[in-house]
C-alpha cells in the first residue's frame, strides 16, 4: 500500500482492524528505508488509520517455528512464517501479495490481495 503496489486498496480498506508483528513492521520499515522514503511519522500514521503494531514474544517465537514443517516447501522467510503465526494466534485471516501461500495450511485463512 505504502508503494501503490497492486492490491493496495484491499490493505488500504482492512487497515482500520489490522495487525502486524513488530517483526513484519521492521520489513515494512526496512523496504521503505531501502527506497529512501522517509519513515519519520510513518509509524502514527498507520496507527491513525488503524493498524496495530504487536510485539513478537516467546509464545510467538515458538509459534512461528512450529509452522516451518507446514511452510518449508515454499521457502517461506521467518518473517512469512511470524506473519502467519499471528494469523493463527489471533484467529484472523493473513492478507498476502504472494500467490503461492493461499496453497498453505496452517490454521488460519489466507487472502491473496491481488
Amino acid at each position: 500500500m505504502l508503494h501503490g503496489e497492486p492490491g493496495a486498496a484491499v490493505v488500504e480498506r482492512a487497515l482500520p482492524h489490522a495487525v502486524i508483528s513488530a517483526v513484519n513492521w521492521s520489513e515494512v520499515m526496512q523496504k521503505a528505508i531501502a527506497r529512501r522514503v522517509e519513515i519519520t511519522g510513518m509509524r502514527n500514521e498507520l496507527e491513525a488509520l488503524g493498524l496495530q503494531i504487536v510485539p513478537f514474544n516467546a509464545d510467538d517465537a515458538e509459534r512461528t517455528a512450529s509452522l516451518w514443517p507446514a511452510t518449508e516447501h515454499g521457502g517461506l522467510s521467518l518473517g512469512d512464517r511470524a506473519c502467519l503465526a499471528l494469523g493463527v494466534s489471533l484467529g484472523l485471516p493473513v492478507l498476502t501479495a504472494d500467490r503461492s501461500w493461499a496453497r498453505l495450511r496452517v490454521g488460519t485463512g489466507i487472502r491473496a490481495i491481488r
